[in-house]
């Protein structure tokens, strides 16, 4: 069931693209801001469903509380920096070198090696299906840019990882959203204008996110790596841009391209290849 919870997060993030849509016209870090609020919010309302206590404190420690911060806030914010500084396309290619940093980093000696493979071969897919076949145009000037998105890749994999060793409740990811939208806010105060008026797409657009891929796939994602097939979950993550673009093609605001196959080939291949013979390999490991 937990690695199920991942997968639905992995499909949540899928759909940034097209919920973002809805959202385009409000100030990022505002509209993150917004996001991290429903957020919070969905701890109350579980707390609510389940009749627990409402103001219960978080169970992080503070370095635990300091590292969910900089993984949740650090990655949007060096996300935005990064496509203000470079092209969306190497922005993209180098964030999702995450999935193959998490596949290292939760791999034991005897299936490291299938890892690094199989993260390569589900990369590659990931490369044929946002540049589309028409290669890449790596840039000094974007520079600064690349060093964002980087940190994007190492900000988010080191998060992961790390947040498999935590002994947390999934309820403290409500509180790591509340800290997340409070430096939203002061990044919106000093960096961006602020808009007072939503129409109703918009609204819901937002609602949506909070629920979704900018809220509640956190808490999905956390209960995922402590108790879920992490390896399967680093493999798998290479489908979000994958169904990020299936969706905007269902939704008719991009075109159908054959990139999107060959990438389902080969991110599937890559998952095969780093879980291979996975069992066999941990009993040996103990």
């Amino acid at each position: 069931m937990a690695t199920t919870f991942g997968v639905l997060a992995i499909f949540l993030w899928g759909a940034l693209a097209l919920l973002g849509n809805l959202t385009k016209s409000i100030p990022t870090f505002q509209l993150l801001f917004m996001c991290f609020a429903v957020s919070f919010l969905l701890l109350f309302i579980k707390r609510v469903l389940t009749k627990q206590p409402l103001f219960t404190p978080p169970s992080l420690s503070k370095t635990q509380t300091i590292i969910g911060i900089i993984g949740l806030f650090g990655f949007h914010f060096c996300y935005f920096m990064a496509l203000k500084y470079a092209p969306l396309i190497e922005v993209s290619l180098i964030v999702y070198l995450w999935p193959l940093l998490l596949g290292v980093f939760i791999a034991n000696s005897c299936s490291r090696i299938n890892a690094i493979i199989g993260g390569f071969v589900g990369f590659i897919g990931i490369v044929l299906l946002i540049t589309d076949g028409s290669g890449i145009n790596i840039s000094s000037q974007n520079s600064l840019g690349y060093l964002f998105a980087a940190s994007c890749a190492l900000l988010w994999s080191s998060y992961s990882f790390l947040m498999t060793r935590f002994d947390n409740h999934v309820d403290d990811i409500g509180w790591l959203s509340l800290y997340v939208a409070l430096l939203a806010l002061l990044a919106h105060l000093y960096f961006e204008p602020t808009q007072l008026n939503f129409s109703s797409a918009e609204s819901i657009g937002v609602i949506l996110l909070g629920m979704g891929p900018v809220g509640g796939a956190f808490y999905l994602w956390d209960s995922a790596l402590k108790r879920g097939n992490k390896s399967l979950l680093a493999s798998l993550s290479f489908l979000t841009p994958l169904l990020s673009t299936v969706m905007l093609v269902f939704a008719e605001q991009i075109s159908f391209s054959w990139s999107v196959v060959v990438a389902l080939v080969f991110v599937l291949a890559g998952a095969a290849i780093s879980n291979y013979r996975r069992a066999e390999i941990v009993e040996s490991a103990r």
